[in-house]
């Protein structure tokens, strides 16, 4: 591969992420949890507030809005909810009342606040370890837009929740945040970026797929096809150093997998990785695979001019 599609690379070192990003990565780790814990913490105001009616524990059995939350207080799941039978979930919160808050005596409603945010706060901490690669992919999404309109590119994006095309405008702000899908067109070729993509070859997700497709084209016959794809990548946006290697061997098993399937019928795409956490041995690995074309390209997720780099590279393919 030619060098100058990885100028932003001259050697291993460059990929290793610096205690700087690192230490950032955890604060915005952090702030991000407790964005997310907002609305948690608002609901559980709002039940202390109308439990607080409740003269003994059983009289919370007798107001309807918040039955949903004492479910939750008494360890059942929003999943596990919608399994229960009327008498299952009557059950549950007879056990709730009898068991946890009437020996609480004076203090039912905090002790029922308290669980009820024991609860919830596992379903956050389930959902925060997701988040990572989110910010991951949204980070990406950013770059590529950026340099859509610095270059005043048309551009459109795949809206997650209506699954429609959007042609980006100038007040374009957060759209990272609801996109699974970019597409644009240059040179008269067009191109589809598609987030979480399970490929038919291998049936495993993918994190990124560029398609040699126009938007309005692109569905489900269409990733069908082999040679429709130009580009396929793995994104690991977690960055704690202590899983960076558990990362990456995820991230290099999958992509060697999907290049072996592509093999069998001659075809090669493109694949590149970005990464959060490498450290100086996975980065050494990576460099390997660079050299000998196992990997198109790759960059470290907390290096701007890398991202960008890899953003430019994706986009003149």
């Amino acid at each position: 591969m030619p060098k100058l599609s990885r100028p932003h690379l001259r050697s291993s070192t460059d990929l290793i992420t610096p205690y700087a990003a690192t230490r950032a990565g955890f604060v915005q780790m952090a702030l991000e949890k407790n964005r997310k814990a907002t609305p948690l913490i608002s609901e559980a105001r709002t039940l202390q507030i109308r439990a607080a009616s409740a003269k003994i524990p059983a009289e919370l059995l007798d107001i309807p809005d918040i039955q949903p939350a004492m479910l939750a207080a008494a360890g059942i799941s929003d999943k596990a909810m919608t399994h229960l039978q009327r008498e299952d979930k009557s059950a549950a919160l007879l056990g709730l009342v009898k068991n946890f808050l009437e020996p609480a005596g004076s203090k039912f409603v905090e002790e029922l606040v308290f669980r009820f945010l024991l609860t919830r706060g596992d379903t956050l901490g389930g959902s925060m370890r997701n988040i990572a690669g989110a910010l991951a992919q949204r980070k990406l999404a950013r770059a590529i837009i950026s340099s859509f309109r610095l270059a005043r590119q048309r551009y459109y994006w795949l809206e997650s929740q209506t699954n429609s095309w959007v042609q980006g405008h100038a007040d374009d702000a957060d759209i990272e945040i609801h996109l699974k899908g970019l597409a644009w067109q240059r040179r008269k070729i067009s191109r589809t970026l598609i987030y979480n993509l399970t490929l038919p070859l291998t049936k495993n997700n993918v994190d990124l797929c560029l398609f040699d497709c126009d938007h309005q084209a692109f569905s489900k016959e269409i990733y069908r096809i082999p040679q429709s794809y130009i580009a396929l990548g793995e994104i690991k946006g977690g960055i704690d150093p202590a899983g960076a290697d558990e990362h990456w061997k995820t991230a290099r098993t999958a992509l060697l997998r999907i290049q072996a399937a592509f093999a069998e019928i001659g075809l090669r795409p493109k694949s590149f990785f970005i990464g959060g956490a490498i450290e100086a041995k996975m980065a050494e690995e990576i460099w390997k695979f660079l050299a000998n074309g196992q990997l198109d390209n790759a960059a470290n997720l907390t290096s701007d001019q890398q991202l960008d780099h890899l953003a430019r590279w994706l986009c003149s393919l």
